[in-house]
């Protein structure tokens, strides 16, 4: 078995939990495991991430068994099975923050494979209470910088919908940062054809 070392820069102590438990229904095959640039889009995912945080908190569900045997390699990925995944992905995500160890965490998409590290370095950088989501009000983008101070309020939230309605009830941060990649998540098989024409 290979083991994969991510370099990382700057070495900080920051977890980014990452929901990878859906189904892909509007992809119409699991797009987590489909080819992008020598590796799939989850490990592309997981590998920007982990330049920055010194782990990754994967959320597995749909094909858990299949996910878990192809991120073994990966020693810095903490894989967390969510059994009720169905219930969509705040339930991920909630599953995902009792594992959270760092002062501040990341959420970001398993199927956003173009996000630098560069960006997760800007949401760092301008950290503070509550949230930072690097896009602006009317496209939030990802990945999403959260104080751990909202972690049990997110925990125990059962009336929330998304995790998005949870973090509007406290402060939030917009850095409208240019970036493309910030919304470009792979869901359809035309997101797919797009991703493989920029390699």
């Amino acid at each position: 078995m290979v083991t994969f070392m991510i370099a990382k820069s700057p070495q900080l102590d920051m977890d980014c939990i990452m929901p990878a438990a859906g189904l892909s229904s509007r992809m119409g095959e699991w797009k987590l495991m489909l080819p992008f640039n020598n590796q799939t889009i989850l490990e592309a995912s997981v590998i920007n991430a982990l330049k920055f945080c010194s782990r990754v908190i994967l959320i597995a569900g749909y094909r858990a068994d299949d996910l878990i045997e192809k991120m073994s390699a990966y020693p810095n990925v903490k894989i967390v099975v969510n059994k009720d995944y169905e219930q969509g992905m705040l339930s991920s995500i909630q599953l995902g923050i009792a594992q959270v160890q760092s002062d501040y965490f990341f959420v970001a998409h398993a199927d956003m494979p173009c996000i630098s590290a560069d960006i997760y370095s800007q949401l760092w950088q301008a950290r503070g209470v509550g949230s930072i989501f690097p896009g602006d009000e009317e496209c939030s983008g990802h990945p999403v910088l959260i104080d751990s101070a909202l972690k049990q309020v997110i925990a125990n939230d059962i009336e929330s919908k998304t995790m998005k309605a949870i973090l509007k009830k406290h402060p939030m941060t917009y850095l409208q940062l240019p970036n493309n990649e910030i919304h470009f998540d792979i869901d359809t098989p035309e997101a797919y054809a797009k991703l493989c024409e920029s390699v």
